[in-house]
């Protein structure tokens, strides 16, 4: 084993002022480069978080006032980059290789009688080392500086990624100087999740609720090949590199003198207790056996250990097959089955507001798939479970799909946390969680990011501000982009700002922000509508609509004042206070307002005798060409006439269209008058005339 790196480290300095700007930037760049490799790599920091936040402001503000001698190999360039169009494609500097898998012992003897064999040796030292379960990449070093990385891709042709490798910071962008690092090094690699860095991801995106990874490998490998840096900046990646695939140099003689020469040029190894030289088979099964006990204690996920054949020489010797190497195989554990841990308890917010608690899981293998998060439905269910954090528990795929957990599994002598329970504040907005039987909800509606596209899917219906032309594709694409982070910003859309979109063209984006404009013209009952607060539908609206006549009536009205109207009960009207008591939700009806919202409202309730169709009952039956059902009910509605889904004695007039079911045969039976679909269109025309 090399000397531990920078053991002789000196104190922290400052750089010295009076010497030569570039000199400057030399001595910062090395310092920290320094630091970085002690935090991130070998988990032992020198200086305090707040000297290194000093070293790094000197430098960033050297090289704002330098631009001219920025690097991109300094620390300061670990920043996201603009989306690129495309992933490009890179060819590697040799085959990367997959390996031949083998579970059992007996396989493993007959690896090691099959290498004694072909070499001719009574005895072989192999080198054994953790098989991380993340995404196999290629990295390339010219004169010590990075210049590129890419995925696996087919072995041959990868793509890439530089750009969001740049962005770990476990990966060295310039290697040891002082090490006499090679003209030229391709080396291979692992980029993978720390567990408990996956689990904080996979809890944040939960709570949010997006989709979250199934396991560390798809996380890593999703946040690795994303267009934009600035989303794999913001993942906790890390890398660990276990194989020169090309030097300009003679290389080591073995791969454990390899591991050394990649650790004394600054590349992050596996650490020396997860890796072992092995000087029979024996050794090699006895390691995998100790290796696979401690395996749910190590900080990050491994399926299994790689053997392979320690010296160089002998590995030339053995040479490849089309596909692996034939002196190295991959030695598994037994997947997990159905029995697992659960290591967090989160809350996912749903798109219409509803927290649903959520098991995140140590990754398991159930019916094939690999789980790592499980439905717990609502705080009823986890009490009757008693599912706790730290649990050990049964996981199944309910109707073979769905995860959920079937039962908590006791372990003798156990401490277990408190029993869970639901937060009394939204985890993503903040907002007060209100309450309907079994489920809990968050009141902070328009105010919630997670429940942003919903809220604007919602808002743009037809039934409410009907904004033709903002579908779900559309509002997925203007949140996703940034473009739209409120109902508000809806109003804030440009032609310029369209148009760089996925499907938009001159026309398409005209007519968008046509239907936006005219949808600042909005009756009160359609915009109580489209802010989606729970409980208030299409009916209840216009109940509120004529009962109080202004929406900031209806805004100011407490308990008492709602349950004085007819059909207001007490859980329409707790959700109604709740929600115009969040602060979110206010702001949001303001900034439309400010934006010129004209929310059409009526000064009170109108006398019902004064209203021409007063005392009508209308029944709709058959398909309608002048109007939709739901246009035609408005109108009689507007005009004083009632809405009835069924005939009866009391029924004014039954409208028929196109293909009329039983209730005109009912009208004609009772007398009753009936309306082509013609007839009642002048009969609202001269009533609204009149």
């Amino acid at each position: 084993m090399p000397p531990d790196l920078f053991d002789n480290l000196s104190p922290l300095k400052q750089p010295d002022a009076s010497a030569p700007v570039q000199e400057q930037l030399d001595w910062l760049r090395q310092e920290i480069r320094k630091h970085d490799y002690l935090y991130y790599v070998k988990d032992r920091p020198a200086i305090s978080d707040g000297e290194y936040d000093r070293l790094f402001k000197c430098l960033s503000d050297l090289e704002a006032a330098h631009p001219e001698l920025i690097t991109d190999d300094s620390p300061t360039q670990r920043v996201g980059a603009p989306p690129l169009a495309a992933l490009g494609k890179v060819t590697h500097e040799r085959p990367m290789l997959s390996l031949d898998s083998i579970v059992n012992q007996a396989d493993v003897l007959a690896f090691d009688q099959r290498m004694k064999r072909e070499l001719e040796h009574q005895q072989i030292e192999y080198t054994v080392e953790p098989k991380f379960d993340g995404l196999s990449i290629e990295l390339v070093y010219e004169r010590g500086r990075l210049v590129r990385g890419s995925t696996r891709g087919d072995g041959t042709t990868g793509e890439d990624v530089t750009i969001n490798l740049r962005t770990i910071r476990s990966l060295p962008l310039h290697l040891r100087n002082d090490a006499f690092p090679p003209e030229r090094l391709a080396v291979r690699g692992e980029v993978y999740m720390k567990l408990d860095d996956f689990q904080g991801l996979n809890r944040a995106m939960t709570e949010r609720g997006d989709e979250a990874f199934a396991n560390p490998r798809n996380a890593a490998a999703g946040s690795l090949r994303q267009l934009d840096s600035n989303i794999a900046a913001a993942r906790p990646l890390v890398v660990t590199c276990y194989e020169i695939m090309a030097l300009s140099t003679e290389p080591p003689d073995s791969h454990w003198s390899e591991l050394d020469a990649l650790a004394e040029w600054g590349l992050p190894i596996p650490i020396p207790s997860h890796r072992r030289r092995c000087q029979t088979i024996e050794e090699v099964i006895a390691f995998h056996r100790e290796i696979e006990q401690v395996r749910d204690n190590l900080p990050y996920e491994i399926d299994g250990l790689v053997v392979k054949v320690n010296r160089r020489d002998l590995q030339e010797q053995l040479g490849f097959k089309s596909r692996s190497p034939r002196w190295a195989i991959a030695f598994k554990f037994v997947p997990r089955k159905e029995i697992t841990v659960v290591q967090n308890i989160v809350v996912s917010v749903g798109r219409t507001g509803t927290l649903t608690p959520v098991a995140l899981l140590r990754p398991v293998e159930v019916g094939g798939v690999t789980i790592s998060r499980a439905t717990l439905h609502n705080a009823d269910e986890v009490a009757r479970k008693d599912i706790r954090a730290g649990d050990t528990v049964k996981v199944e795929r309910a109707g073979d799909v769905i995860p959920a957990i079937a039962e908590r599994i006791p372990v003798p002598g156990e401490a277990r946390p408190a029993p869970f329970a639901m937060p009394g504040q939204c985890p993503v907005c903040g907002s007060a969680v209100g309450r309907e039987g079994a489920y809990y909800y968050c009141t902070g509606q328009l105010g919630c990011s997670a429940q942003l596209k919903g809220a604007i899917e919602h808002f743009a219906s037809k039934q409410a501000l009907n904004i033709d032309g903002l579908g779900k594709k559309t509002i997925a694409q203007l949140v996703e982009h940034h473009l739209v982070g409120s109902l508000a910003d809806l109003y804030r859309l440009t032609r310029d700002r369209l148009l760089p979109l996925e499907g938009f063209a001159e026309k398409s984006t005209a007519l968008l922000l046509d239907a936006i404009a005219q949808s600042k013209t909005v009756s009160l009952d359609r915009f109580l509508l489209g802010l989606g607060i729970r409980q208030v539908g299409q009916h209840i609206a216009k109940v509120l609509t004529k009962e109080f006549g202004t929406l900031d009536a209806i805004m100011n009205a407490d308990d008492a004042r709602l349950l004085t109207v007819k059909e207001i009960g007490p859980e329409i009207s707790s959700s109604l206070v709740s929600y115009f008591r969040e602060a979110a939700n206010r702001r949001a009806i303001a900034q439309l307002r400010e934006l010129g919202m004209a929310i059409v409202e009526q000064a009170g309730p109108a006398p019902p005798e004064s209203l021409p169709l007063a005392g009508k009952i209308f029944v709709f039956t058959g398909g309608l060409d002048l109007f939709s059902r739901d246009d035609a009910k408005a109108l009689v509605e507007r005009l004083g006439g009632t809405i009835s889904s069924s005939v009866s004695k009391r029924t004014s007039f039954v409208v028929a269209g196109h293909d009329p079911g039983s209730k005109l045969d009912q009208a004609q039976k009772l007398g009753i008058a009936v309306l082509t679909e013609e007839a009642f269109s002048e009969l609202v025309k001269k009533e609204t005339a009149g």
